[in-house]
């Protein structure tokens, strides 16, 4: 079966990245590259709508991608926004493209945990706690933290700053103490990103889809893009795509996003 991967490679892939990245979205995603690797795409477009999300994750899938744009061209297009993991994994790409209008930066790390102390004191609820060290229920619910605990904490979200800040300079060309002069958790439009040298160009995704046909000599009038996307469920198939399904499964992925990384490092932009 030769034919199909010669056929691929006048064509160009296509990889979206849409909703807060987590352990599911780098599964799609790693298996999707795996496949543009193996039946030879000249060239892959990564378009990217997320506001980020888990550190490790991001992590992967950059990784893969640096990998991979070793062996081919690959072009991200940054959509509505592409903010903090969406930034992070854009650097795979030696190439990237924004609209003009595109919410990004958020260069950053946050860390969130909910104290109820109050609320349990005042319904009359407490915890007993056994634990082998000091720091075993750091960030527990039921208490403030302490000050030895704010440090080690900070010394975790410094620490996986500059992991991004060390990757988005060397992936863009850029001295580190450059990116740390805008890698505050701001953000910015994709206009301001050309400026700040995180974006190559501006443009629609569809400009973005030339360009990668042009960096490989294709045909940008005639070379098709082929998206690589999971099956979706059954329900999914049977019902359509209406709006109102999307947004319940949106909804629901965002609420067990938020309970899946209570506590965690996250590489995202909270609006």
């Amino acid at each position: 079966m030769i034919w199909p991967f010669r056929k691929a490679r006048k064509q160009i892939a296509r990889i979206e990245i849409t909703g807060a990245i987590a352990s599911a979205t780098r599964q799609r995603v790693l298996s999707a590259l795996k496949i543009v690797e193996e039946k030879k795409y000249p060239a892959l477009l990564l378009r990217i709508d997320s506001p980020g999300g888990t550190v490790g994750d991001s992590q992967e899938i950059y990784s893969a991608l640096k990998r991979l744009s070793e062996k081919i061209s690959i072009v991200a297009s940054f959509g509505n926004i592409s903010a903090s993991g969406g930034v992070y994994i854009g650097m795979g790409a030696k190439h990237i493209m924004a609209n003009p209008g595109t919410i990004t930066g958020s260069i950053g790390v946050i860390l969130r945990g909910n104290n109820l102390e109050r609320l349990l004191d005042k319904i009359g609820v407490s915890f007993k706690t056994i634990k082998s060290g000091p720091y075993k229920d750091i960030l527990a619910f039921d208490r403030e933290l302490t000050e030895p605990e704010q440090n080690i904490l900070q010394e975790l979200i410094d620490n996986s700053y500059q992991q991004f800040v060390e990757t988005v300079a060397t992936s863009r060309n850029l001295a580190v103490e450059t990116v740390k002069s805008f890698a505050d958790g701001r953000i910015f439009t994709g206009a301001q990103a050309l400026e700040l040298g995180i974006v190559d160009k501006l443009g629609t995704e569809e400009e973005a889809r030339r360009w990668a046909a042009e960096l490989v000599g294709l045909d940008p009038e005639k070379t098709p893009c082929i998206t690589l996307e999971e099956r979706k469920p059954l329900l999914g198939r049977l019902l359509g795509n209406s709006a109102a399904i999307a947004g319940i499964e949106s909804s629901l992925d965002w609420v067990e996003f938020e309970l899946a990384t209570s506590g965690m490092p996250l590489w995202l932009y909270r609006s």
